[in-house]
Parts: C-alpha cells; sequence; structure tokens
C-alpha cells in the first residue's frame, strides 16, 4: 500500500481520509483483472502499478499501461488518484506494452553494431569482396579517414550513452529495438560496403575536399558533445528527471546556437553527416544524410513545438534545426 508520509506536501490533500477502490480492467476485453478494495488516496499511478505487479508479477511495472478509457493515453506515474476525475471507486484500464528495455541499454545495443559492422567491411573480409588481386591493393587515405570518423562518431555515442544522457523515460518497448536495429545497422553495412570497396574512387577536389570536410566533421562532433552535456546539466536533479527546462547558451561557444535553435544537437549532427558525405563523396551516404535530415526535422519540429508550448516566454528567435529557415 501507498505511504502516507510521501505526499505530506500536497496541501489540497491534507484533510482527505477518504479510502478510495480501484478497480482494473483488460483495455480491450473489460474482463476485470483485479479489484483494489483499499487504496489510499494520496497514491500515485506508480503505487498502482506495484500493487497491480504484486498480483501479476509477470507485467512489471515498465510495460504497464494505466488509463482512464480503454483508446486515451497513459496516466503519469506521478498522477494522484484523488485528482483524478473518478468516484469512490475508480476504474483504470490496463494495456500490456510488451517486453520492455532501458533506454540506456537500447541505445548501447543500436550503436555498438555499426561500429562493429563498419570494421567487417573495411578490413576487406574475403567472404565480402572476394580474393582477387584487385582486392589486395592498399586502400586510399580517404578510406582510412572514413574509418576514423565512422568509429569516433558511434564511439562517441556510447560514451555519450553511458556517461552524459539523463533519459527521461525508463523503458522502450522490445519489439522497437529490431526496428532502430534495421536502421542503424542496416545503413552502416551499406555505407561501408561502397566506402571501403576496392575500387572505390576518391574525392574529386582532392585534399582541399578532404581536409574541408574532415574539420566540419569534427568541429560539428565537438558542437553535437557540447549540447548534449548542456542539456544534460539541465537535469542535475536526477538522471531519470522529468522536469522540464529552456535550454540557453553558456559560455561555451558551441552552444550559442541555442540563440537561434530549439535543437542545436540535431543542427550538428546533421552538419557532421554533410561532412562525411563531402569527405567520401559516395551517393549512399548522401541518402543516409537526407534521410537523417527528414527524421531530425521531425524530432526538432516536436521539441520546438513542446518548448512553445509549455512556456510563455519561450525566444521567439528560435527555429527548429536550422537558423532562420527551419
Amino acid at each position: 500500500m501507498a505511504v502516507w508520509n510521501r505526499y505530506e506536501f500536497l496541501p489540497e490533500l491534507e484533510n482527505t481520509s477518504k479510502i478510495l477502490k480501484v478497480e482494473i480492467l483488460d483495455w480491450k476485453t473489460k474482463q476485470q483483472l483485479c479489484f483494489l478494495e483499499k487504496v489510499e488516496p494520496r497514491a500515485t499511478i506508480s503505487d498502482i502499478r506495484l500493487m497491480f505487479h504484486k498480483i501479476y508479477p509477470q507485467w512489471y511495472p515498465a510495460r504497464q499501461s494505466m488509463r482512464l478509457d480503454p483508446q486515451g493515453k497513459s496516466l503519469k506515474d506521478e498522477e494522484i488518484i484523488q485528482l483524478l476525475p473518478v468516484g469512490t471507486t475508480a476504474t483504470l484500464y490496463f494495456k500490456d506494452l510488451g517486453p520492455q528495455l532501458g533506454w540506456t541499454m537500447v541505445f548501447l545495443i543500436e550503436y555498438s553494431g555499426p561500429l562493429f559492422i563498419y570494421f567487417v567491411f573495411y578490413f576487406r573480409m574475403p567472404f565480402i569482396y572476394g580474393l582477387d588481386d584487385r582486392f589486395t591493393t592498399s586502400r586510399h587515405p580517404v578510406v582510412n579517414l572514413a574509418c576514423i570518423c565512422h568509429s569516433f562518431h558511434y564511439i562517441k555515442r556510447l560514451i555519450e550513452t553511458i556517461f552524459v544522457h539523463r533519459f527521461s523515460h525508463g523503458t522502450m518497448p522490445l519489439r522497437n529495438i529490431v526496428k532502430n536495429c534495421a536502421y542503424y545497422w542496416g545503413f552502416a553495412a551499406w555505407l561501408a560496403y561502397y566506402i571501403n570497396h576496392p575500387l572505390y574512387t576518391p574525392p574529386s577536389y582532392g585534399q582541399k575536399q578532404v581536409n574541408f570536410a574532415l574539420i566540419m566533421v569534427f568541429t560539428c562532433e565537438a558542437g553535437n558533445f557540447s549540447i548534449h552535456v548542456a542539456l544534460s546539466n539541465l537535469r542535475r536533479d536526477g538522471k531519470r528527471s522529468k522536469t522540464c527546462k529552456i535550454p540557453y547558451p553558456t559560455k561555451n561557444p558551441f552552444t550559442w546556437l541555442f540563440y537561434f535553435v530549439s535543437c542545436p544537437n540535431y543542427t550538428y549532427e546533421l552538419g557532421t553527416w554533410i561532412g562525411f558525405t563531402i569527405l567520401t563523396q559516395c551517393v549512399p551516404v548522401g541518402l543516409f544524410t537526407l534521410l537523417c535530415f527528414i527524421q531530425m526535422t521531425v524530432w526538432a519540429k516536436d521539441k520546438h513545438g513542446t518548448y512553445i508550448r509549455q512556456f510563455k516566454d519561450y525566444p521567439s528567435l528560435r527555429m527548429s534545426i536550422i537558423p532562420f529557415l527551419l
């Protein structure tokens, strides 16, 4: 059962002593799964999840979705039963979200795949390119640089996942990991196959093109890392904090992009892949960069809209991902 002193600082509930009843039904069949007879009004949805888990151990809290309406949105963990539009008996609908995976593990799986897959092509395994004499020739320097850039990018992502990122949502459905890995791992193999192919041709404009691309790649990588650190520092009150704050530029020059866009991490990420496209001058890399741009624009516009809805004083000059344009 819930503990009373967890809620002693909620003034609107101080004089409440009425014990509630909670009925939990299956969201699809409407069959009753359990009936909780003595639930304290200050109990949260998180408490209900724990009670339900004791009755049904196979449905741990992370895979539970509790709703007021079968087709409605999931109630948040911190929502208090007494403050919901319910009577003395609250009816909740349960939906099984399926096996869940923590976000840290999700990203470790997604990002480690491309790192190792790329090396399979870089070292020109015989079962990929064959053993023809042409395939044993030395690599062009750009191929080596591309491997360094690609590896650096995903190693940075892995380090950020472990030491920098703070996740507001605890888990992701396990079934989604297959889709995400197919995207990241599949594209990594496609890019690596052409970049490391023995017949690969170097950039048209030679060393100047390579130098420009390298500067762009590592500048944007530094900017992306700086933004992730700045965003992480907004949640010092806890790794899983759900408090949303307006991000502002810091003394770090890379964060000054916050003056113009809401999601500079995506801006820098896009710049990294544009630089990698220029470096390799490879069509598959360009297509991957285009898809990244489309997806990140969707994410950025959604985040930008959330900021505008939550904060009346949100800076009006900011765009979603590209300064002054988008």
